[in-house]
C-alpha cells in the first residue's frame, strides 16, 4: 500500500516547523523558492472548526488519499463530479501534459481534485471561500508535503469579487482551470461564469465537470457555451457527471 501522508504529530503533521521548511525546499533544481512561499501560506491559515469529521479514502495516481470530510459543509465533502475529474485527470495525464502544468482549481473544497493533480505533476493553486481554507490546506498537506515536486498553494476566491486584484492577469497564467460540482441550486452562478471567464486567457483549458441534478444546472450550461467553446468530454452516467472542456470565445 504505497500511502502518501505527511509525518504524523501537531496540526502540520511534521515534527517541527523547521524540519518542514527544511524539507520542502528539497524538489527538483529551481522548484526550491516556488515551494517554501507555498508552505509558508499553508501554515498561516487556522483550522475549520467543525464538530464532526469523517476520513474518506480514495486511490488516484498510484496513492492512497485521506480526505477529512465533514458534512456540516458543502465545502467540506467529496461531490461526485470531483471523483469523475479525479478520474479523467489520471487517465489522461500525458495527452494533458499535466508534469509542471500550472493549474488552478474554482471551489477545491475538502481538495480531493488539487491533490491528485499535485501527486500528477502539476503545480496547484487550491481557491476557495475563507470558511472551507483551514480543511482544504489540511488535506493539501496530509496527501502532498514530502512527496511531490509542487506543494500546492491555497488562496481565498469569492467569485466575482476582487479578482484583478487578488489574481492579476498580468502577473498571473493558467494552463488549466478546474472546477467540480460547482453548480448547483444557488445565487451566484452568474459571478462563477464570470470567474471562469477571467481565469481564462488564450491557451487556458477550462475542465468542468458538474452532476447535473437541476434545470439550474443545464441553464447554466448554456450560458457557458455562450462564453466558451464547449466540447463534452466525458460521462459517467452511473453518477450524472459530464465533463466539458472549455475554451473561452475571444472577440
Amino acid at each position: 500500500m504505497d500511502v502518501c501522508l505527511s509525518s504524523a504529530g501537531g496540526w502540520l503533521e511534521a515534527e517541527n516547523e523547521g524540519d518542514l521548511q527544511k524539507d520542502s525546499a528539497r524538489g527538483p533544481p529551481g522548484d526550491a523558492n516556488k515551494i517554501e512561499p507555498s508552505l509558508h501560506s499553508l501554515q498561516k491559515l487556522v483550522p475549520t472548526d467543525y464538530g464532526s469529521y469523517t476520513q474518506e479514502r480514495y486511490r488516484f495516481a498510484g496513492k492512497d488519499i485521506v480526505i477529512q470530510e465533514s458534512i456540516e459543509s458543502y465545502g467540506a465533502v467529496v461531490w461526485p463530479g470531483a471523483t469523475a475529474l479525479c478520474q479523467y485527470l489520471e487517465e489522461h495525464t500525458e495527452e494533458l501534459n499535466l508534469q509542471d502544468a500550472k493549474i488552478l482549481e474554482i471551489g477545491a473544497g475538502p481538495g480531493l481534485v488539487s491533490i491528485v493533480a499535485t501527486l500528477l505533476g502539476a503545480q496547484v493553486t487550491a481557491t476557495d471561500l475563507p470558511d472551507v481554507l483551514g480543511n482544504l490546506q489540511y488535506n493539501l498537506l496530509k496527501n502532498t508535503l514530502k512527496c511531490t515536486a509542487h506543494l500546492p498553494e491555497v488562496k481565498e476566491l469569492v467569485w466575482g469579487e476582487d479578482l484583478e486584484q487578488n489574481f492579476p492577469k498580468s502577473a498571473l497564467y493558467y494552463d488549466y482551470v478546474l472546477a467540480s460540482d460547482v453548480v448547483y441550486h444557488h445565487y451566484s452562478l452568474d459571478k462563477l461564469l464570470t470567474t471562469m471567464a477571467y481565469l481564462s486567457q488564450p491557451g487556458t483549458v477550462l475542465l468542468w465537470a458538474n452532476k447535473f441534478r437541476f434545470s439550474t444546472d443545464y441553464e447554466f450550461l448554456d450560458k457557458f457555451k455562450q462564453v466558451f467553446d464547449a466540447t463534452l468530454l466525458a460521462e459517467y452516467p452511473e453518477s450524472s457527471v459530464k465533463l466539458f472542456k472549455g475554451i473561452l470565445k475571444w472577440d
